[in-house]
């Protein structure tokens, strides 16, 4: 399902001015999907999250539906939803119209939600940690039945649906394939093994490995076969044509970010083509499916392009 991904997490691009913005993704997206990337995703934020939270934040999936008419193959989804941002019929609703816009390419990405000051601002609730998690599975639930039956009905302790109309029905046969993002062990990972296709960790290949190993663990307590589960890692990417180059910008990127040595460590992927080549075989080589990425010079297109003509290598 998803093999090569590229992450869009930021719409601060120097010299380009609000009305042209979506050019700018739209061209991104599209270099992206020519140099072999399989997909593409944004954020589900209203504030940028990664340095100030002023800087531009874009609604994701009313951009993921503007991509989708500039594009023909790259599978579209959020990395992820806050399952507390939306009434879940009404996220199976959104996505499905994704699904029919893009002719079967979306993907729902779902987790628990995190960031309290956009709550805050927007004026939604955060109830505490166990609680979302809550949610999260009855969102989880109604959103595979609305994608899978003509008049579901479902009643939780936070959602409910009464026998929800979701028509058109989604174009991919089971509707879009449900990914759940997080690392967490107890409940994250165990929902992922209940509910979903696919679901999206962090950190570095030590820790990848642990963690799939409990989601095997998850796994075997329900009947499921791991292998049912597309499992991919998101990290942010450095990459130029030369191992010097790819340093320089990388200094550059940890000061502005103030990235201590192991975050940055666990996070980021530096090096030229055959570098980043041998980082990513290791992901590979410790069980994930797929490998996603962010990359702070997305914007100027060529690092994209390099980056694709890469890493495709792995799937080819």
């Amino acid at each position: 399902m998803i093999r090569l991904g590229l992450q869009i997490p930021s719409f601060t691009y120097l010299g380009v001015p609000d009305d042209r913005l979506f050019e700018r993704i739209a061209a991104i997206a599209t270099t992206a999907e020519s140099a072999g990337f399989d997909s593409v995703w944004v954020m589900d934020h209203f504030y940028q999250i990664f340095g100030n939270p002023v800087e531009p934040m874009l609604e994701g999936y009313a951009v993921l539906s503007a991509i989708a008419a500039r594009t023909a193959r790259l599978r579209l989804g959020t990395l992820v939803t806050g399952v507390t941002y939306r009434n879940p019929a009404l996220l199976a609703k959104t996505v499905t119209t994704l699904d029919i816009v893009s002719a079967g390419r979306a993907i729902l990405g779902l987790g628990a939600a995190w960031n309290e000051q956009e709550h805050a601002g927007y004026g939604f609730e955060f109830p505490p940690i166990r609680e979302r998690m809550d949610r999260l599975e009855e969102a989880l639930r109604i959103c595979r039945a609305m994608f899978t039956q003509e008049r579901p009905s479902f009643t939780g302790r936070h959602y409910r649906v009464e026998e929800a109309l979701n028509q058109p029905r989604p174009v991919q046969p089971g509707g879009p394939p449900i990914l759940v993002g997080g690392n967490g062990e107890r409940r994250t990972l165990k929902l992922v093994a209940q509910y979903a296709d696919a679901c999206n960790l962090f950190g570095d290949v030590e820790m990848v490995r642990h963690k799939l190993g409990v989601l095997e663990r998850h796994c075997e307590r329900v009947g499921r076969d791991p292998a049912a589960i597309t499992k991919t890692r998101l990290g942010t990417l450095i990459i130029a044509p030369t191992q010097a180059e790819a340093e320089r910008k990388a200094a550059v990127f940890r000061s502005t970010r103030k990235m201590d040595e192991e975050r940055f460590r666990m996070m980021v992927t530096v090096g030229g083509p055959d570098a980043v080549l041998e980082h990513a075989q290791r992901f590979l080589d410790a069980g994930l499916d797929g490998l996603i990425f962010n990359m702070p010079d997305a914007q100027d297109l060529e690092p994209v392009t390099l980056a694709g003509r890469t890493l495709s290598k792995l799937f080819a």
